[in-house]
């Protein structure tokens, strides 16, 4: 018995569409969870967010323990009343932060042990302390397995090992985790580029049995081709009947080809970064407005969209801002760029329900390379 329910509208090849539903609503796949890293969706307010239609974002257990710290948090009544978020969180484990942040990260069989980026202030990150944080002291609606994430380029045997470490970890993260009808528990496959590994990996997975799955291990360098390679196998590992959650991803073409490929939910700090950095996500690529050629462009980024930051500012505006440097156009362009990763969500969904997606992923593939 699952916690939250996942019923499928439609498929469409491999791609489908649907409905997850939580005790903080419904979310609709596919899905894009824009990264509130801090406790914030950089740069926007929750008002801006949920107007751009996104239906639930993501936390960061890493960056929340070491400050505010998730026992104040707790206290304070939880990520959702803290920060004001009503809709559906999902929050990452902290492995992947531990890794790649951390001063010193060891890694036993027990836990992983780290310096904090922040102060050098030492911590040990166990599953069960991991759960402890997401579910009880942050009160997450989507909590993830503690796991460990290989650098790339990745060899076979420590690509092996961190996957069966993995798994184990997911097995105590499980028992931790007990029986929370409000919450629901997602397992995290690993095993690199390495096609066996991931079969074991989602076998093992399956054998524990979670309320979804996610497809981890990718987009740490590897590239959009090799990522593409993987995701013609992987999803198709895990259990057809859960959401299928591709961490870490990504740029709008690679949205599009893992859809094509049964993946349903997604998470990245793209378009908040680009935003703080001059650039822009449109249906014709990206856009890069700190470019003089943008100076005196009268038009807005997407006269169509329903975002005031995409359609009601010409170019030449927020490239003023940008070469400015004035804060208004990290605001604008983020608000922009998350209203465009939803826009493309919501567009996916629709070409699925109506049997048109192969049509809809050459006519983007074509518009992006133009």
């Amino acid at each position: 018995m699952t916690a939250f329910p996942f019923e499928i509208a439609a498929t469409d090849g491999a791609a489908r569409t649907g409905v997850l539903k939580t005790a903080r609503g419904d979310i609709r796949t596919p899905a894009f969870m824009p990264v509130g890293t801090a406790a914030t969706v950089k740069a926007l307010t929750v008002d801006q967010v949920a107007s751009t239609g996104a239906d639930i974002i993501l936390g960061n257990t890493y960056h929340l323990m070491l400050r505010p710290g998730a026992e104040r948090v707790a206290r304070l009544g939880g990520l959702h009343r803290f920060m004001r978020w009503e809709k559906p969180i999902l929050t990452d484990s902290g492995g992947f932060q531990v890794m790649s942040l951390s001063k010193i990260a060891k890694v036993t069989e027990e836990a992983v042990a780290f310096q904090s980026h922040i102060d050098g202030s030492r911590h040990i990150m166990t599953p069960e302390r991991s759960i402890e944080i997401q579910a009880e002291h942050l009160g997450s609606d989507i909590v993830m397995q503690l796991d460990q994430c290989v650098a790339w380029p990745a060899e076979a045997p420590a690509a092996e090992a961190a996957m069966q470490l993995s798994a184990r970890w997911g097995a105590r993260s499980k028992a931790a985790f007990g029986d929370r009808p409000a919450q629901a528990l997602f397992g995290i496959q690993q095993g690199s580029t390495f096609k066996a590994l991931r079969q074991e990996s989602a076998d093992r997975l399956v054998e524990t049995g979670f309320d979804g799955y996610a497809l981890g291990g990718l987009a740490v360098g590897e590239g959009h081709a090799a990522m593409c390679d993987v995701l013609d196998y992987a999803p198709a590992m895990l259990p057809v009947d859960r959401p299928r959650y591709l961490m870490g991803v990504g740029k709008p073409i690679d949205l599009v080809e893992a859809v094509a490929r049964g993946v349903d939910m997604f998470d990245c700090v793209l378009p908040t970064r680009s935003g703080r950095h001059g650039q822009a996500w449109t249906w014709e690529g990206s856009v890069n407005l700190k470019n003089a050629r943008f100076a005196e462009d009268d038009t807005p980024l997407d006269p169509t969209s329903d975002c005031p930051a995409s359609s009601q500012y010409s170019k030449a505006y927020l490239h003023h801002l940008v070469k400015s440097e004035e804060i208004l156009s990290q605001v604008l362009l983020s608000w922009h760029n998350i209203a465009f990763f939803q826009a493309l969500t919501a567009a996916m969904r629709a070409a699925i329900s109506e049997g048109r997606f192969t049509a809809f992923i050459k006519d983007f593939r074509d518009r992006q390379t133009r």
